[in-house]
């Protein structure tokens, strides 16, 4: 999926968590216990648990890496669990304590935000900073709506199911928007299954830093291609710090621009091709 529909497919599945979230919260009670921060909490917990875990399966829905969705989903999740349960009585106590009103509930979904984006920048292709703060804008522009439109409507219940769709949704949409604009280096399928999807390789750019693998399984390798004609663990790729190395290590070969290739460094524009796929490696200086 391309990086544009990427932030699109984020925001629907943040939009779905929040949905979910509204949805265990209600049928389980909105009030679970005779402390409000308590009970805030709890509300809190379940709500960060639905949207994070929505959130964290949306890399691996993408690329069809089904192993990468449930890792992802359930790591997401659990943070996001710990988030909400730390944002929802953060914001109560800055909109009782300090009067700060919508803002101050906004923040506390900002430090919710920011929790989600920590996680997917641990489980994504991308710098956990920029997760983090996509998060945090996402959290706090997401909580400022649902606040307003919690208010706005005369149904309590429907207010809350608005207001929490259009949170999940502004985080997972500003998780990936900052990932995107920010991205420094991917690759763009241009054939085979996942044509059209697109891979960011910033996390694994700085020089020293892990290398990160292409294949066919999900057990070996980090970006994976179902296509029968690529091994396992068919490439490596190597970041310096500006730009990538790729390394063979497949029996049926790898080639850039037409040549097939043991070892090279990698420049903006060139055509990869690995069994049946083809995609054109970008780079932005």
């Amino acid at each position: 999926m391309s990086r544009r529909m990427r932030t699109y497919f984020y925001a629907v599945l943040g939009a779905i968590g929040g949905l979910f979230g509204w949805q265990v919260s209600d049928r389980l009670g909105l009030s679970f216990a005779s402390n409000l921060y308590l009970s805030e909490a709890i509300v809190g917990a379940l709500v960060g648990l639905c949207i994070g875990l929505f959130i964290g399966i949306t890399e691996g829905l993408l690329t069809r890496n089904l192993v990468q969705a449930a890792r992802s989903g359930l790591f997401s999740g659990m943070l996001g669990l710990i988030a909400g349960a730390i944002g929802l009585p953060l914001g109560e106590f800055l909109f009782q304590f300090v009067g700060a009103g919508i803002p101050g509930r906004a923040l506390g979904w900002g430090v919710f935000g920011l929790l989600i984006g920590l996680a997917e920048g641990v489980v994504g292709k991308s710098q956990m900073w920029k997760g983090m703060l996509g998060g945090l804008i996402g959290g706090a522009l997401g909580g400022a709506l649902l606040e307003y439109v919690h208010t706005l409507l005369k149904d309590p219940l429907v207010g809350k199911a608005t207001g929490l769709v259009l949170l999940g949704a502004s985080v997972g949409a500003f998780i990936s928007l900052i990932v995107v604009l920010l991205s420094r280096a991917w690759l763009e399928v241009t054939s085979g299954k996942l044509k059209g999807a697109e891979f960011i390789l910033d996390k694994f750019m700085r020089a020293g830093g892990p290398a990160i693998a292409i294949g066919s399984s999900a057990l070996k390798s980090e970006i994976v291609f179902p296509d029968p004609d690529i091994s396992p663990q068919h490439a490596m790729l190597t970041g310096d710090g500006k730009s990538f190395t790729l390394k063979d290590m497949s029996m049926s070969g790898t080639f850039i621009n037409g040549k097939k290739i043991e070892r090279t460094q990698l420049s903006n524009g060139q055509k990869i091709r690995m069994g049946n796929t083809e995609m054109v490696y970008h780079e932005k200086r």
